[in-house]
């Protein structure tokens, strides 16, 4: 039976006032997905992303001197687009603090906000994954220019100096405290960063070059992230022993040594989806701090030194990213099932725990719905979710609104999602379920996945539809599936496969496979070959996984929603299904944003989305014989 999970501590104007909720509006949930991002610590103070809603872009935040930083700087887009998903925007050190604009120069910012230039110039490329060469007042970052990516130095000039290049793909780079030695991880196409990457060592010489460097494969296949120095120990994540652990990596006699630090066999982190990641960080005398994934949990773990037992801080919260460790403290974004995104400063001697920002309840008279933890039975993979049901409802079945997540390498965690706690408000029960090819589950379960999209994750979403079915109120004849992005071409597959389903959201997504590999960015240019095998000289073996093509067997009602700038899946895409699916004699339902991409970012479009899905749903909930006016 699902487990509940521990709780840890805008205006009203609902674009559609005739379907107004019976207490938090479309409005409302949408202006709470308040997020923070790419955290950074110096001497200067802390900095962070701000992801507001209201504006539909991050700006940059922070405190410094105990004076919060929020409104001191020109309101301005911070956002890395190196690889289409970023990452690693901001960075701060003794150099400075320096920020990607969203046109793709690197600012130099004053840590009070008074002053704002740019440093780099119109036309040199996408930049992403910054940090500071404190020994040369100089910033590193991975630069993509032309169609290549490098690792670059930029000077207080801005002038841009290569440092390495050949490799398809690079992540963040970590520099040394002594600026003497450079690491970090490539990868090559067509591998994404999750299937196969190695790591790369170098001094760096006086005048800032590099010096040998050297590749080091991971003893067997796998996926290597996040390097981290200190003193002249270096660390790294590597999953090629199964799970994402923590390894000291060092050098003797030109063979590469690497020492797991842990027998614990979870995840430390989740799929690089971003640059500049952190999942684990280091403190001075053998310290750490390591973030766990069980059972979709992140928990964070702090041990002092090697003669003492780790313990786990902060159990309130249920996901942790961007560790850093400054002056003595441990600083974190924090994430939990009730409140909002916080950033955390903790005493790891203590484990007190203070909340810098963020951490506010959403609304003052709504209380979130609790995550219920379950697993699905039977078999070897260690598919579950989390379900959210409604409370003080009167209904004595629920209709189900199954979720399933993006990437399609990725997963969901129990987190505060203000859309979730918008359906459980209207009498609908929702899940999310991790299911094969997810995160946060070891290496073979996330590789379950090749070859087999559409097929093993369907079969995943229909095996909890049915665990779901049998569990307390649901009820069975009223399960709708619905998805973003991937999720959303797992969603109509379900649709395609079988009759399980009452109905089908689709919020921008894939729908025609071999149309978006011949338009997807290069970083994804072989990654529908991974999940699907090769297509070989026709396309043929796709056809049976693309929804275009098996519109004929889609019976269910469906519903779509596209931003006319998307350039993920592109519009035509999405028009292209539709049309398909009214050929075949269906009615689907299309919603359009001429000025949203791939993903929703205003505030008043998120609300449109969630009152047309809610129309959607009310309409096809009705049970035998039940008039539509009961319908609320």
């Amino acid at each position: 039976m699902p487990t509940t999970l521990a709780s840890s501590t805008g205006a009203d104007r609902a674009p559609f006032p005739s379907l107004a909720a019976r207490r938090l509006t479309a409005w409302q949930a949408a202006g709470a997905l308040r997020q923070i991002g790419d955290l950074v610590v110096s001497g200067e103070g802390v900095f962070w992303l701000s992801h507001e809603p209201t504006l539909g872009y991050a700006v940059l935040d922070g405190l410094r001197e105990g004076v919060r930083l929020a409104g001191a700087v020109e309101p301005a887009a911070i956002r890395s687009r190196v690889n289409g998903y970023g990452g690693g925007a901001l960075c701060a050190g003794a150099s400075g603090l320096f920020a990607v604009s969203e046109t793709q120069q690197i600012l130099r910012v004053m840590p009070d906000g008074s002053d704002v230039t740019e440093l780099t110039r119109e036309g040199s490329g996408h930049f992403g994954g910054l940090v500071t060469d404190d020994t040369r007042s100089r910033v590193l970052a991975v630069r993509e220019y032309e169609g290549a990516q490098s690792l670059v130095a930029i000077d207080d000039t801005g002038q841009i100096r290569t440092l390495h290049l050949g490799n398809d793909f690079y992540s963040a780079p970590a520099v040394s405290a002594d600026g003497q030695r450079l690491a970090w991880v490539s990868w090559q196409l067509p591998d994404m960063p999750w299937v196969e990457s190695v790591l790369w060592t170098a001094d760096v010489t006086p005048d800032g070059e590099l010096a040998n460097p050297r590749c080091w494969p991971s003893p067997t296949q796998g996926c290597i992230q996040q390097p981290v120095f200190e003193g002249d120990q270096l660390w790294v994540l590597s999953d090629h022993d199964g799970w994402w652990q923590p390894y000291r990596f060092s050098e003797r006699l030109g063979q590469g040594l690497w020492h797991k630090d842990t027998t614990v066999e979870l995840d430390h982190g989740n799929a690089p989806w971003q640059l500049g990641e952190r999942h684990h960080c280091l403190f001075a005398q053998d310290g750490w701090a390591r973030v766990r994934y069980h059972r979709g949990v992140g928990e964070l773990w702090l041990n002092h030194s090697e003669l003492l037992a780790p313990v786990r801080v902060a159990e309130d919260w249920t996901d942790f990213r961007a560790l850093r460790y400054c002056e003595g403290h441990l600083y974190c974004i924090a994430r939990s099932a009730t409140v909002m995104d916080a950033v955390l400063r903790i005493d790891p001697l203590t484990g007190h725990i203070e909340v810098l920002a963020g951490g506010d309840a959403p609304w003052d008279d709504v209380a979130p719905v609790l995550p219920e933890w379950f697993q699905l039975p039977g078999g070897d993979e260690a598919v579950q979710g989390f379900l959210y049901t409604p409370r003080d409802d009167e209904e004595q079945s629920w209709p189900l609104i199954l979720i399933a997540h993006g990437g399609p390498t990725s997963a969901v965690y129990p987190v505060l999602n203000p859309q979730i706690q918008f359906w459980c408000q209207r009498g609908f029960a929702v899940a999310e379920v991790n299911y094969r090819g997810s995160t946060g589950a070891g290496r073979v379960f996330r590789m379950a996945l090749k070859g087999q999209w559409g097929v093993a994750d369907v079969e995943d979403m229909e095996r909890a539809a049915d665990y779901l079915a049998a569990y307390g109120n649901i009820d069975g004849r009223r399960i709708f599936i619905q998805g973003r992005s991937s999720g959303g071409y797992t969603a109509l597959m379900a649709l395609v496969r079988s009759d399980r389903f009452a109905g089908g959201a689709s919020l921008y997504g894939v729908s025609d496979p071999m149309r978006l590999r011949s338009v997807t960015h290069r970083f994804e240019s072989g990654y529908l070959d991974w999940l699907l095998g090769a297509p070989g000289s026709t396309g043929q073996h796709w056809d049976e996984r693309t929804p275009r093509y098996r519109a004929a067997n889609i019976s269910a009602p469906c519903i779509f929603f596209q931003g006319g700038q998307d350039r993920v899946v592109v519009p035509e895409q999405t028009r292209a299904m539709v049309a398909a699916i009214r050929e075949a004699g269906g009615s689907p339902e299309l919603f359009w944003f001429e000025d949203e991409g791939h993903g929703f970012r205003r505030q008043e479009n998120q609300a449109a989305m969630l009152e047309w899905l809610h129309s959607f749903y009310r309409k096809h909930i009705r049970k035998p014989n039940e008039p539509t006016e009961n319908l609320s």
